[in-house]
């Protein structure tokens, strides 16, 4: 049997990757052994595949099987959009879930004490102060609903934007006004890379606590922890300065704010603490369950070696 000439692929940590990469328009394919977008004209740009965490693809984009099996053998998320991310189709699991892990989410939601005991953690990592005492998870919901409105009107008066509210129609992009649709770029870029995020650690996207009822409530509950000290700023600022195309400055000015911020060093610990809040015992991984499918370098030396 003859031995192959490249070393298996060793995918890296979500937390060592770029954030999201954006195609418009292009043939996504596997050229040469290099992961390439082709434009009309023929010319092939090559996406680093391997150290990206979510590959949003836009109208335009066409994906061949040779494309999807790489990216697939190494963890990156494959999200199919609409304009501008306001619609998500289909996405394409980076590592796929494991049962001990889905089973202590589903137990945690299912478990009224547990539950809002995650959703007071998230409350607190969110606004960084407790929760008031004695409130059911439809009141926090709607305590948290009057803050969230209250820090747009905030940012929007610090960087003199015109502000009515949060209002846009997914199904008619234009529709929007500009501080909204910068919004909804922004907030795609943080669901895509939370959304690889917890995947990558083998949990469920649809399973959430705050919200509920969607395929990726837990996304949302994930990504509103931190999205106001990461794309909402972003968003305001780059709707203030009226851009001739607001959706790409967006995208480049998280993908920044994104990297400065650490957050995909910070999602997958995230996860795990506002989980063990719910103080209940995770289940054990059965024998025959596989290993991750991204998993964390091991460092040297034992836990207290200092690099």
């Amino acid at each position: 049997m003859t031995q192959p000439i490249l070393p298996p692929l060793k995918p890296l940590p979500i937390k060592d990757r770029i954030s999201v990469v954006y195609v418009e328009r292009g043939n996504l394919d596997v050229i040469d052994g290099a992961f390439v977008v082709v434009d009309v004209t023929g010319v092939r740009t090559h996406i680093p595949i391997g150290s990206v965490a979510c590959l949003m693809l836009e109208p335009g984009a066409r994906v061949s099987h040779a494309a999807v099996v790489l990216a697939a053998r190494v963890g990156c998320l494959l999200v199919w959009i609409g304009e501008a991310g306001v619609r998500l189709y289909a996405a394409g699991q980076p590592g796929g879930a494991r049962s001990d892990r889905l089973l202590y989410q589903a137990k945690l939601a299912l478990d009224d004490s547990a539950r809002l005991k995650v959703v007071r953690k998230m409350y607190a990592l969110r606004f960084r102060e407790e929760p008031p005492e004695r409130r059911s998870v439809e009141q926090l919901r709607g305590i948290e609903g009057v803050r969230v409105r209250k820090m747009y009107d905030l940012l929007a008066r610090q960087y003199n934007v015109e502000w009515q509210r949060r209002n846009y129609d997914h199904t008619e992009w234009e529709s929007g006004d500009l501080p909204n649709r910068c919004l909804s770029s922004a907030t795609a870029c943080i669901y895509g890379i939370c959304e690889a995020a917890i995947l990558a650690a083998g949990y469920a996207p649809a399973v959430g606590f705050i919200h509920t009822g969607k395929p990726q409530s837990f996304v949302y509950d994930i990504a509103d922890i931190f999205k106001f000290d990461t794309v909402v700023p972003v968003a305001f600022r780059i709707a203030a300065k009226k851009p001739r195309d607001p959706e790409r400055e967006v995208r480049l000015a998280c993908r920044d704010a994104f990297r400065q911020s650490k957050l995909l060093d910070r999602i997958i610990p995230t996860i795990e603490e506002v989980l063990a809040a719910g103080e209940l015992e995770r289940p054990k991984a059965h024998e025959e369950a596989v290993a991750p499918a991204i998993p964390n370098k091991e460092g040297i030396g034992d836990a207290g070696h200092r690099n």
